[in-house]
């Protein structure tokens, strides 16, 4: 890849649909990766982003704190932009608001209409890229052949059944992200990533596999996993590197915290959060 520090009007213009699928990692209070769906980025001119915010999720708090960001679209013709960006000030009036709310999914929508707008600038764009599916099926199908034997041997579960069924799912879409060493986190799709087990994910390098060997072995990563009818689930973990299992090679997350991304009710999963009763209403 060639980073370039604009966007092209194919770029902008490819931007510009609902209808796709738009990823933002965002840096937590901690220094680790967070991965929000927020399919209203847009590209507001050559070197700026906008964020339209629909409903208030930790990814809006995560980039006002620590403003560096990694960025993903992919539209429906699977084609895909990544690259970095840095959150600038945001807005609740002016003409970004009009547009998004001129948009008919904001527009019609009863319940939720685009009440911020977020603005940055970008620092760097690899472009168009086409999504590999010829590497991605076979990578999916070998993984669904030896992540059995990758499985953690703890009885004790961390994902939900609903979550690991997710990420089984071989047409669900998974994106793994973590704190590059210039400090913005950066992300990679991770299709043919799948459950080992409810505390484990496992997936073969066989697609994006210089990015995937690039990754330190025992960095926390976080992997976000989204259905085509929009369910969805955040994980985050340790990776342990790859290793050989059933004659392949596969890369492996012990995951550590699980969080629920679906609106209205965001919270995390696990470690489980005690719940505690209302006294103010």
């Amino acid at each position: 890849m060639n980073p370039k520090n604009s966007f092209t009007e194919e770029d902008m213009k490819a931007f510009e649909p609902a209808e796709k699928i738009g990823i933002v990692a965002s840096i937590s209070p901690q220094g680790f990766a967070h991965i929000t769906l927020i399919t209203s980025i847009r590209a507001n001119g050559p070197a700026r982003l906008t964020l339209g915010e629909f409903c208030k999720g930790l990814s809006k708090q995560h980039i006002q704190n620590n403003p560096q960001i990694g960025f993903l679209v992919l539209t429906l013709d699977k084609k895909m932009w990544r690259g970095k960006a840095k959150w600038t000030h945001l807005r609740k009036e002016g003409p970004e608001y009009e547009k998004y709310n001129q948009i008919p999914m904001f527009r019609y929508n009863t319940y939720f209409g685009i009440n911020t707008v977020h603005y940055l600038d970008l620092i760097e764009t690899a472009g168009k890229e086409k999504l590999p599916m010829a590497r991605i099926i076979p990578a999916a199908l070998l993984t669904k052949l030896a992540k059995g034997g990758a499985k953690s041997g703890n009885q004790d579960p961390i994902l939900k059944p609903f979550a690991e069924k997710l990420f089984n799912k071989l047409d669900s879409l998974k994106f793994i992200a973590y704190v590059g060493n210039d400090g913005f986190p950066v992300i990679i799709p991770l299709i043919q990533c799948q459950a080992a087990d409810s505390r484990r994910l496992a997936f073969s390098p066989l697609a994006f596999s210089k990015e995937l060997k690039d990754i330190p072995k025992g960095t926390e990563v976080a992997v976000f996993g989204i259905t085509m009818n929009m369910e969805d689930v955040l994980v985050r973990g340790i990776f342990q590197g790859f290793h050989r299992i059933r004659f392949l090679r596969l890369g492996t997350i012990d995951i550590g915290w699980v969080y629920n991304s679906m609106p209205p009710a965001h919270g995390q999963i696990y470690p489980e959060v005690e719940l505690k009763p209302v006294v103010n209403f």
